[in-house]
């Protein structure tokens, strides 16, 4: 079975960790993770099992496989230490980090096969998100094996261009940020009007996950759905008109168009 090594060992590194400790397909002494922090790998251990280490050099010694999970600020000063060992072994490559396209992760890590991945948050419970992109140069075992350990964290979707990663970060990557932004606008506005912060709160969450699992599981789209519970002259056709009215469509456009330019901004300042 193929070493596994993890750079950095944050939350979602450990999200991927657990996940794939649930599913029981790789045992956890072929996992090895790097941290800085003493209290992180003692926490790691204790949690999964798992082979901790302080220097990066003996994470990686006999990986197949290298998760990048370090911020993309940090990212070049982690790979470039690491450059001989990793050209000399040419493990996969996987990065979860935004902002860092494959030319420079390639030129940094001395490696060929490169995988980006944009993952999100919800990854931490199981339900997440992830685009993948990959180089040329990822065989399909590699793209297989990589789409597997990113599954242990929820749903993985592969991209046609690198482009689109960008897309990703400011669709799926964001996303939660703004279910989050309209929960609390819905918890505000139910105080508002005379609810307690208990119930707005409990209505408001449960409300949002109801409407989740609808919609995933629903054999109509999301339109026909919200056609479905606006009734003629009722109280949610007026909602509705209202958010129409101030134009929510145009706004969360413009906020994802942002988010995606601002994506491709930090690949151009964090790139080689």
């Amino acid at each position: 079975m193929t070493q596994i090594a993890f750079i950095g060992g944050g939350n979602m590194a450990t999200s991927i960790i657990g996940g794939l400790i649930r599913q029981g397909n790789i045992s956890a002494d072929l996992i090895h993770v790097s941290d800085p922090g003493a209290e992180q790998r003692e926490k790691l251990t204790a949690t999964f099992a798992v082979n901790t280490h302080a220097d990066n050099q003996e994470a990686i010694a006999n990986a197949g496989v290298v998760i990048l999970a370090v911020k993309p600020q940090m990212m070049k000063d982690v790979l470039l230490p690491l450059k001989a060992t990793l050209s000399a072994r040419q493990p996969l490559i996987i990065s979860i980090a935004a902002g860092i396209n494959l030319p420079s992760l390639q030129a940094w890590s001395g490696c060929k096969s490169v995988v980006r991945s944009m993952p999100n948050t919800p990854a931490l419970t199981g339900t997440g998100a992830t685009g993948l992109f990959a180089s040329s140069e990822v065989t399909l075992d590699q793209r297989n094996q990589a789409d597997a350990l990113l599954q242990a964290t929820g749903i993985t979707v592969w991209v046609k261009t690198e482009a689109e990663i960008d897309a990703v970060t400011a669709l799926s990557g964001s996303g939660p940020a703004y279910y989050f932004l309209l929960i609390e606008a819905m918890i505000a506005a139910g105080r508002e009007l005379g609810l307690s912060e208990e119930t707005a709160t409990k209505l408001t969450l449960q409300t949002a996950l109801g409407a989740g699992q609808m919609a995933m599981n629903a054999d109509v789209d999301p339109a026909e759905l919200r056609r479905r519970v606006t009734s003629p002259g009722g109280t949610t056709e007026r909602a509705i008109a209202t958010f129409e009215g101030a134009h929510l469509r145009d706004i969360v456009s413009a906020a994802m168009k942002s988010a995606c330019s601002r994506a491709a901004e930090l690949s151009e300042q964090l790139g080689d």
